[in-house]
């Protein structure tokens, strides 16, 4: 069998990216992370890391990191039903999550397990196209994520839709489209983006008015609230979920653009199928609570 303790030191090594900081998290030495990860890929006849700044995992590495979070995850449980979770009763879980989401109806969907079962999340925030590789990667035990199709070994939960709107302030409407909403409008109109694997803005203006993705400007914003407030400012119009732009409609910041277009996105809930009593309980309430916050994925039959 592997070391847990090597395994552990590969684990924190990769989750803090760099061997000191690893060795805070472990209270040992730095002497002492590295050289039970120099153990471990002499064990596994095979480099782990690759020691840049910051530290990041090898493909090998990727697989061992999964397999440690998966044993992690039992062993905890087993601890917990037999009152033995870490010596401050709490169990860690890794989830990924889009941003969107934890922002408007993730945390409260988790809050009364968290509280019930001392839950410790360690949340993985990426777009909602890109969270199933945390789980591929082994670097979260769930995620939630807009591809239905389950990976080998895992399952995947309908959760339901999140409707998206291209919202904007009368100023900028004013300033870029005096002459209506057209796709050449768009093509001079600074556009906000998340980051570089936000899809969102390109599908609409392409499926909307023609517009490539190639063909407009673009704020690339990394911050849920400097998102919104950069189109709350008329600096940029962005593609806003009716869970978070319903309340900056209601205060009369913004207009929707185009009232009828929209881009609709479901969300599923992909976590290691391990028949472990935690991923069912958190299952249930994100089932639970994105019953009444998401719309049901029946309205939207174009989703397939």
């Amino acid at each position: 069998m592997l070391d847990s303790r090597q395994l552990a030191a590969l684990a924190a090594v990769i989750d803090e990216g760099s061997f000191e900081r690893a060795a805070r998290q472990l209270h040992v030495t730095q002497s002492a992370v590295s050289q039970r990860v120099k153990q471990l890929e002499e064990r596994l006849g095979q480099v782990l890391v690759v020691r840049s700044t910051p530290v990041r995992a090898t493909e090998t590495g990727l697989q061992v990191l999964k397999h440690y979070r998966q044993v992690a995850l039992l062993e905890q449980e087993l601890l917990g039903a037999l009152a033995q979770r870490d010596e401050r009763g709490y169990t860690r879980v890794s989830i990924g999550v889009n941003a969107d989401s934890l922002e408007s109806w993730f945390a409260d969907a988790m809050a009364r397990l968290v509280e019930r079962e001392r839950l410790l999340m360690n949340l993985k925030v990426d777009d909602q196209d890109a969270t199933q590789q945390l789980l591929k990667d082994g670097e979260v035990v769930g995620c939630v994520t807009s591809e239905g199709r389950a990976m080998p070994g895992c399952v995947s939960v309908p959760l339901g839709v999140m409707v998206y709107r291209c919202l904007a302030t009368p100023a900028y409407i004013e300033t870029y489209f005096a002459d209506g909403i057209t796709g050449e409008g768009f093509r001079r109109a600074p556009v906000a983006e998340f980051s570089h694997k936000d899809q969102l803005q390109n599908r609409y203006l392409e499926q909307f008015f023609g517009v490539k993705p190639h063909e407009y400007p673009r704020h690339r914003v990394p911050s849920l609230y400097g998102f919104n407030g950069i189109v709350e400012r008329g600096l940029a119009c962005g593609m806003i979920p009716d869970q978070l732009g319903r309340e900056m409609l209601e205060r009369g910041k913004v207009v929707d653009m185009r009232p009828g277009y929209y881009i609709a996105v479901p969300l599923y809930w992909h976590a290691w199928n391990l028949g472990s009593k935690l991923i069912r309980q958190i299952t249930d309430e994100l089932v639970r609570s994105a019953a009444e916050t998401l719309e049901p994925m029946a309205q939207h039959p174009g989703l397939g």
